[in-house]
């Protein structure tokens, strides 16, 4: 028998806050400027969805550890002044949580600081004050289930009554291996068909996240 949903789990990036599209501009911006030219579909491809660990490692085997780190270090300046220019939440996505009724909480690659500015800078942060909860606090990121087991353990709620909403393709990969239910958000960078996989249901319109939590994520096993 499938348990009803009792926890959501939030990733930050592209669902709660329209910021993947800055991140992929500033890795496009940075791989030109350092010798690694990249298209926003392998910028996206490569680095979206996962941990700051894996990306600079990813550079660091390309370009080498010193170029890595300064690439990490452009790449923070330049996210946050794109951020503070002028983030947004994800269309849809503040009217989508008013009609939420179950307890949600955040699971990110993002790092704590980053999640306080970009939440901060969209007035959700304290939607999540205290439920939110980041790579750097599990030993595997995305794809790897980690951080959604640690977050449904914090929250005290079985991964099988889980709902993950996601919008990139190792983070419907994490859910799935965490033994939970997905959603798929396609409005956002990555293409519909990287996110359809078992137990997962693809959606483009945040204003939709409401019902298909309501139904149980319109999971059929």
């Amino acid at each position: 028998m499938i348990k009803p949903i009792e926890l959501v789990i939030f990733d930050c990036d592209g669902v709660l806050v329209d910021s993947e599209v800055i991140a992929v501009g500033v890795l496009v911006r940075l791989g030109a400027e350092y010798g690694w030219p990249l298209t926003e579909g392998e910028a996206i491809e490569r680095f979206v969805g996962r941990s700051e660990v894996v990306n600079n490692a990813l550079v660091a085997e390309r370009l080498g550890a010193e170029t890595a780190a300064v690439w990490g270090k452009r790449f923070h300046e330049l996210h946050a002044e794109a951020v503070d220019a002028g983030l947004t939440p994800v269309d849809g996505l503040p009217e989508a949580l008013d009609a939420i009724d179950l307890p949600v909480c955040v699971a990110s690659s993002g790092t704590h600081e980053k999640m306080r500015h970009t939440l901060g800078r969209t007035g959700l942060y304290e939607r999540f004050a205290g439920r939110i909860f980041s790579a750097t606090e599990v030993e595997h990121g995305k794809p790897a289930p980690d951080l959604f087991l640690h977050a449904a353990r914090s929250m005290g709620v079985d991964p099988s009554a889980c709902v993950v909403v996601e919008d990139s393709a190792p983070g419907v990969a994490a859910a799935r291996a965490a033994g939970m239910r997905a959603l798929g958000y396609a409005g956002g960078v990555t293409a519909a068909e990287r996110l359809a996989g078992p137990g997962t249901v693809v959606f483009r319109d945040m204003r939709e996240l409401p019902g298909l939590i309501a139904a149980g994520a319109g999971y059929q096993g």
